[in-house]
C-alpha cells in the first residue's frame, strides 16, 4: 500500500507542478514583473510549505534533528539535484539581481546557520533573527520589483480568477503528492532501520524538496528558467529563514548531531553557484552535471557515515 501511495504522490507533484507554473508565469506577465522575482517569493513560499510542516512539527514533538536536517539537507537538494538537473534540461541564465542581492543573501543566511548550530542548541531568539531577516529581505524585494517594473511588458489573456484557480490546484496537489510522498518514503526507510538524522537528510530533504524539483524542473522544460532558479534561491532563502526560525521559534531545538561538515557542503556549494552563475551569466549543462555528481558523492558520505 505504501509503494502505491508513493506512486500516487508524485503523479500529483508532477501534475500539480504543471499547473502551479503555468499560473505563476501568468501572474509575472499580469503584473509586469520578471518571473525571476515571481519565482523568488510566490513560488518559493508555496514550494516551502512541506519543509514548514515537516520541521515545525518535528520541533514541537522534540525531534530536533529531522527539523534542522531537513532544512539543512533540502537546501543542498535545491543547489545540487534540482538546479543540476534543470541545467541538464536546459542552461539557467542567471539574473543580474541575483548575483548582486539574492545570492549573496543565501550565502550569508547560511553561514549565520553554522554559526547558530555550531553550540549544539538553537535558541528562539535565534529563530525570532532568522524571522526578522525574511521580512527585511521580501521588503528590499518586493520595493525592487515594484520600483523596476518594466515599461512594456508583455501581458496575459488568462482572467485573474483562472490564474488564482491554477496557482491554488497546482500548490495543493504539489503539497498533498509531497506528503504522501515523504511519509510512505518514510515508512518504508523506517522499516529498514536507517537513524533519524539519516532520515531527515536523504529521505525526508528530498521528499520535501519534491515541490521546488518538479515545479522547477517543469519551469526549465518551458523555458521559465528564470522562475527555475528563482524558485531554488528563494526556497533555500526560506528554508532557512522561515522553516529553520519558525521551528526554533516555537520550540528551541537542540541537536545532538553534528552538522558542521553538511553546512559547509551547503555554503561550499552556495559559492559554487554564484561562481557558475557568474560564468557566461549561465549555469550550463556541464555545470549542471557537476552539481549531480557532487550531490551524489554528498549522498555517499552521509549514508557511509
Amino acid at each position: 500500500m505504501s509503494y502505491a501511495l508513493l506512486l500516487l504522490g508524485f503523479v500529483l507533484l508532477v501534475k500539480g507542478a504543471d499547473f502551479f507554473v503555468d499560473g505563476a508565469s501568468a501572474l509575472a506577465r499580469l503584473f509586469g514583473v520578471s518571473s525571476t522575482v515571481i519565482g523568488l517569493t510566490v513560488v518559493a513560499v508555496g514550494t516551502s510549505a512541506p519543509e514548514i510542516a515537516v520541521s515545525v512539527t518535528s520541533a514541537l514533538r522534540g525531534n530536533g534533528d529531522i527539523a534542522l536536517s531537513n532544512a539543512v539537507g533540502s537546501n543542498l537538494c535545491n543547489i545540487l539535484l534540482i538546479l543540476g538537473l534543470c541545467a541538464v534540461v536546459r542552461p539557467v541564465p542567471s539574473d543580474r539581481g541575483l548575483l548582486r542581492f539574492d545570492i549573496p543573501v543565501c550565502i550569508a543566511a547560511t553561514v549565520f546557520l553554522q554559526y547558530m548550530l555550531s553550540d549544539g542548541t538553537a535558541g528562539r531568539y535565534e529563530g525570532v533573527l532568522l524571522l526578522g531577516g525574511l521580512a527585511a529581505y521580501l521588503t528590499v524585494v518586493l520595493r525592487s520589483a515594484l520600483k523596476n517594473k518594466p515599461e512594456k511588458s508583455e501581458k496575459t489573456s488568462v482572467p485573474f480568477w483562472k490564474i488564482g484557480l491554477y496557482i491554488v490546484f497546482g500548490l495543493a496537489a504539489v503539497v498533498y503528492g509531497g506528503d504522501l510522498v515523504v511519509d510512505n518514503a518514510c515508512r518504508i526507510a523506517a522499516a529498514m532501520g536507517v537513524s533519524q538524522t539519516l532520515i531527515g537528510l536523504t529521505v525526508i530533504a528530498v521528499g520535501t524538496s519534491l515541490p521546488e524539483l518538479v515545479t522547477s524542473v517543469a519551469a526549465a522544460r518551458k523555458g521559465e528558467t528564470g522562475l527555475a532558479l528563482g524558485n531554488v534561491i528563494g526556497s533555500n532563502l526560506f528554508n532557512i529563514l522561515l522553516v529553520v526560525g519558525s521551528a526554533v521559534a516555537v520550540s528551541p531545538v537542540s541537536v545532538s548531531a553534528n552538522y558542521t561538515v553538511d553546512c559547509l557542503v551547503l555554503l561550499a556549494a552556495s559559492v559554487l553557484i554564484y561562481v557558475f552563475s557568474r560564468t557566461h551569466h549561465t549555469i550550463s549543462r556541464v555545470e549542471g552535471v557537476c552539481c549531480l555528481l557532487i550531490y551524489a558523492g554528498y549522498t555517499g558520505y552521509i549514508i557511509a557515515r
